[in-house]
């Protein structure tokens, strides 16, 4: 088995990694999940965009300072630095669970969009379809995997940015369409806070949902080229692409169409453009949500695969999760994830119309954890290191005690909110299984340890 382990392969470049964050950030949360922040929060969900955008902002701060200071060390690693085999083990497990229903959740939504083509096949079938392509491409060598994900990743970037300008210019009626006033569509429906600040505080879990994957970064790290100069340029555009790729987008979509009659059937940026007349264009924009979905699984299958490759290190997981392909790709990881698709495509078939709301919960929760985690570990590394890196959180250890607290008192409040207690069971279960594996699993690293000391002292 050792013969056939080799390491992963230096093969992303700084675009690729960039790209990476980004693929990973644009998917279902912003396509497919704003009909839901628009239903409970209206066009005030801006609001929870902004604050999700800068506690994103510390997070990958803190990640990319110590992926700095700790060089060859993913976001896992950083963890286990920090706080040892337990909580590295538990948060390992869970962002592999929270990126395996992601992927389950993309596929499904690319799935979906594609029932806008082809209503009479099947969701599980369009959706079989879709991750068949996705783990082709997965198979490759990392550089080529880089270079694909580059490309759906470019595509959806500047289709968000021909609907910012197509959206403006039908604002201004520059280019005429339906008498549109944006004022009244901002002021009527209940207002700009039409559920008030609770509504924007409610929309938050879908909000770090969508926002979730920025972190992939910290997983990516380890197969970059010059990490230390690529990963600040990385964290330093965080800002402009929240505003740009989720405020604006939502401000226009509010603008051009009362927020309560966005229905969640098709995507709320199809939706809109149906709604406005141009020939063509809801049909171009559509093929672009499937690009961008497709593009979020594929950074999926990727972080997941990568992630059980370092759990395996570490003795997290089992060793037979390093043997990697003539690629330097993990298979064993890659056909955990297929499988677990696959009961994704049962129970989409079981109950395709409710499914995708209730994973998209989920990931809401683990997202919050492993943000929480990234940035105590920042909180305790940061005295350890041997020099301050020259890119680092400032303020500290104020800003990222604040950002510690604000995630933290966001779980809390949706742990016991009452609309969200499937998400919340599915949370706390899988919270006490992995902190009881972990103990599991570290008492039988510990034995053979024991039974070697024995066997020295009999001798």
């Amino acid at each position: 088995m050792e013969n056939r382990q080799q390491d992963l392969k230096r093969g992303l470049l700084p675009r690729h990694v960039q790209f990476i964050a980004l693929a990973g950030m644009i998917g279902t949360g912003i396509f497919k999940g704003s009909s839901d922040t628009l239903s409970i929060a209206g066009p005030g969900v801006v609001f929870a965009y902004l604050l999700g955008g800068l506690l994103l902002f510390i997070v990958m701060s803190a990640l990319a300072e110590m992926a700095i200071a700790h060089p060859n060390s993913n976001v896992q690693h950083l963890i286990d630095k920090a706080f040892g085999f337990h909580v590295s083990f538990i948060a390992g497990w869970l962002y592999w669970i929270n990126w395996t229903i992601v992927i389950i959740v993309e596929i499904l939504a690319a799935g979906s969009f594609l029932q806008y083509w082809f209503p009479a096949i099947p969701l599980w079938l369009l959706s079989l379809l879709c991750a068949s392509f996705i783990f082709a491409i997965n198979f490759v060598q990392v550089k080529y995997y880089g270079e694909i994900e580059f490309w759906f990743a470019a595509i959806k970037i500047l289709a968000l940015t021909a609907f910012i300008v197509l959206g403006c210019l039908l604002l201004t009626n520059i280019i005429p369409g339906q008498t549109i006033d944006a004022l009244s569509h901002y002021t009527d429906h209940g207002g700009f806070f039409p559920h008030g600040i609770t509504g924007v505080l409610s929309a938050l879990l879908v909000v770090m949902f969508s926002y979730g994957g920025a972190e992939l970064i910290g997983v990516a790290v380890t197969e970059t080229k010059n990490a230390e100069q690529v990963l600040p340029k990385v964290v330093k555009g965080t800002m402009w692409r929240v505003i740009l790729f989720y405020m604006l987008p939502m401000l226009i979509i509010c603008g051009l169409m009362p927020w309560d009659k966005v229905t969640g059937e098709n995507s709320p940026f199809v939706q809109v453009l149906d709604m406005t007349g141009l020939p063509g264009a809801a049909h171009i924009m559509n093929f672009v949500l499937v690009t961008a979905v497709l593009s979020a699984a594929n950074s999926g299958v990727y972080a997941t695969s990568r992630m059980l490759y370092s759990m395996a290190q570490n003795g997290e997981a089992p060793k037979a999760l390093l043997k990697v392909n003539k690629q330097g790709v993990p298979i064993i990881g890659l056909t955990i994830a297929a499988i677990c698709i696959i009961i994704g495509l049962f129970l989409a078939y079981i109950a395709p119309g409710q499914i995708i709301s209730y994973l998209m919960s989920i990931p809401g929760f683990t997202v919050l954890l492993l943000w929480i985690g990234i940035c105590l570990a920042q909180l305790k590394l940061r005295f350890r290191y041997q020099q301050i890196p020259a890119f680092h959180v400032k303020g500290f250890p104020y800003l990222t005690s604040f950002a510690a607290l604000s995630l933290s008192s966001i779980f809390i409040s949706f742990l016991f909110n009452q609309n969200n207690w499937i998400g919340s069971v599915v949370c706390l279960v899988t919270l006490c299984l992995l902190i009881l594996f972990s103990f599991i699993v570290k008492a039988k690293t510990k034995q053979p340890n024991k039974l070697n000391d024995r066997s020295a002292a009999n001798l």
